[in-house]
């Protein structure tokens, strides 16, 4: 479940980037105006996930000590890989974009 929540925050940054890219921002500036885009989808999404997962993380309720450590572990890998989405993803990207002037692009 984790997984396809990241994937597809993932790829809505990185969709939106390149339309940023093709409206002519330059790469830079296309990453940050992305990033503040789709900022609120990607919190609202990982904070309602959470709020789903909460009576289970507290245990409340008949046999919700058996999915207890399933909650925790959502939870936590919601809040961790919302970070990723919005500062490691778009960074990486950008980071391993040819022709991005970057000294080995010089070189060849």
């Amino acid at each position: 479940m984790v997984i396809g929540i990241v994937a597809k925050n993932g790829i809505l940054l990185l969709d939106a980037e390149h339309r940023f890219r093709d409206l002519g921002f330059p790469p830079e500036e296309a990453m940050i105006q992305a990033g503040r885009r789709r900022l609120r989808p990607i919190v609202m999404t990982a904070l309602a996930t959470i709020a789903g997962m909460l009576p289970l993380a507290f245990a409340i309720g008949s046999g919700s000590q058996m999915l207890q450590p399933l909650a925790i572990t959502v939870i936590g890998g919601l809040l961790s890989s919302m970070i990723l989405s919005l500062i490691f993803t778009p960074a990486i990207h950008y980071y391993l974009q040819p022709g991005r002037g970057s000294a080995v692009s010089e070189q060849a």
